[in-house]
């Protein structure tokens, strides 16, 4: 009997279930042109980004290992792997609700009645014994307050898996350029300390000169000028470096192998340069931070229903089956058995105006996750076409930028052999060689800035984990 009872009790639980007062769920429309103000370049790969995991974007054997290292002890991304962790079992709490629940109960009393109480004037000592299963207090969902509490907390628990993925994306990509910073600074002191060996041979060269009475103070000053000056430079490098360097550690959140910055440049990351940018409205299915914004839109609208139903009348069963005795050794004879059934119903009269200013409430969040959920895809609509805009120019200013270190190059050598042929003064030799220095530097910022942008664009189409992956990791 007792079987029967749960088995009915859980089938209309069931059916019940399936009722919902919330709205039904339409996505906005996004308030985005249909194509970027750039125009995107075609792609030798019908691949999405998306699908391009980073392992096969970022092919540095280098690099692949800092950021395997970092995804293994960042502890943002654990923080945010834990709160995925946290809200699913919120949600299996929730899903719960939806089928009664079942206890074995056993309880006892022993009364004594006194005679001026007692009906037959005598005092008694009365007691009852019980066991069997129980059905607590399990409410029969037909206006769906418990459905839309299951579907408010399963968008919650998808927003914030999506919020990981997102966490996840942002890390590698922060990462990456990271990474490339400390090769940028690595390079750049290499030229700065070229540099100064060259503006060290020319003090000396001018410092003997000066001596043998050939040539000026002024030269031998000036001479001395610059080298302090690209000795300054190498030092604020060095610093550069190092904080380079420690922001990375504290991203990976380990120490790092030392091989792995002392070896590799900027011309070796070989990134996919042809990214196909599809269609703006791609990104609603790609980026995971607008995908965490539709849930939590979905999770509010949930919240209308549940709202919704508090208007209504709440339904609560109690049952129980089982064997009742007077006394203990009777519990399990012939004709022991026993059950109650005890539905409940609670009808909201008066309330103040609370439940119409919670669905107020619940109304008026939806219409923020709306906007916000409007804001999320207008910012990756902006990412996307900063990002082109820029792979758009970086090569023209890279081609600027290496004809420049040519032609200063040039411009160096041509005027320290005229200084050497007593032609031309030292000032000719200094103005050429910042000039060399001042390109050189700015050919490396303009490398750096290029990766950042390959980088940056992979990440604002939601490339980095492809959802397979994510699901795969829970």
């Amino acid at each position: 009997m007792s079987k029967r009872l749960v088995t009915s009790f859980a089938a209309v639980g069931l059916l019940l279930g399936g009722c919902s007062l919330a709205p039904r769920y339409e996505r906005p429309a996004s308030p985005v042109a249909d194509s970027y103000t750039t125009s995107a370049s075609t792609s030798a790969t019908d691949k999405a980004v998306a699908d391009i995991s980073w392992e096969e974007f970022f092919s540095d054997p280098r690099l692949q290992t800092v950021i395997r290292t970092a995804l293994e002890n960042n502890r943002d991304l654990r923080v945010a792997a834990l709160n995925v962790e946290r809200v699913r079992a919120l949600y299996n709490i929730q899903r719960t609700a939806l089928i009664p629940s079942l206890d074995a109960t056993a309880d006892g009393s022993r009364r004594r009645t006194p005679g001026d109480l007692s009906a037959s004037g005598q005092s008694t000592i009365s007691s009852s014994y019980q066991v069997g299963l129980e059905i607590p207090s399990y409410e029969l969902d037909f206006f769906g307050r418990v459905t839309s509490l299951r579907d408010q907390v399963l968008q919650q628990y998808l927003a914030t898996e999506e919020a990981q993925r997102s966490a996840q994306i942002s890390l590698i990509s922060t990462i990456a350029r990271q990474y490339f910073a400390v090769l940028a600074t690595e390079e750049q002191l290499a030229l700065a300390r070229q540099t100064l060996d060259a503006a060290n041979r020319s003090f000396e060269l001018n410092r003997k000169s000066y001596e043998a009475g050939v040539a000026s103070e002024l030269d031998l000053r000036t001479a001395e000028s610059q080298r302090e000056s690209v000795r300054a430079s190498v030092a604020a490098i060095e610093q550069s470096r190092d904080l380079a360097k420690n922001a990375l550690v504290l991203l990976v959140g380990a120490p790092l192998p030392n091989d792995v910055l002392t070896t590799g440049s900027l011309a070796t990351q070989n990134l996919i340069d042809d990214l196909p940018a599809g269609l703006p409205s791609d990104l609603l299915t790609r980026r995971p931070d607008i995908l965490a914004a539709e849930h939590i839109l979905q999770a509010a609208n949930a919240n209308i229903g549940i709202a919704r139903a508090a208007f209504f009348p709440s339904v609560k069963l109690t049952a129980f089956g089982g064997s009742a005795s007077p006394e203990l050794s009777g519990l399990f004879e012939s004709g022991s058995k026993a059950w109650s059934f005890a539905p409940s119903v609670t009808l909201p009269i008066f309330a103040a105006g609370r439940n119409k200013a919670q669905l107020n409430v619940a109304n008026i969040q939806k219409r923020i996750e709306i906007a916000n959920y409007e804001k999320a895809i207008q910012t990756a609509f902006r990412e996307v076409s900063d990002a082109l805009a820029v792979r758009q120019s970086i090569g023209t200013q890279i081609d600027a930028q290496t004809a420049r270190t040519a032609a200063a190059q040039r411009r160096y050598e041509l005027s320290e052999q005229r200084y050497k042929a007593g032609v031309d003064s030292f000032l000719s030799v200094l103005l050429a060689q910042q000039e060399l220095f001042s390109a050189q530097q700015q050919l490396v910022t303009a490398r750096l800035a290029r990766l950042d942008n390959l980088t940056t664009l992979y990440a604002a189409l939601g490339g980095g984990v492809p959802r397979a992956e994510s699901r795969e990791q829970k």
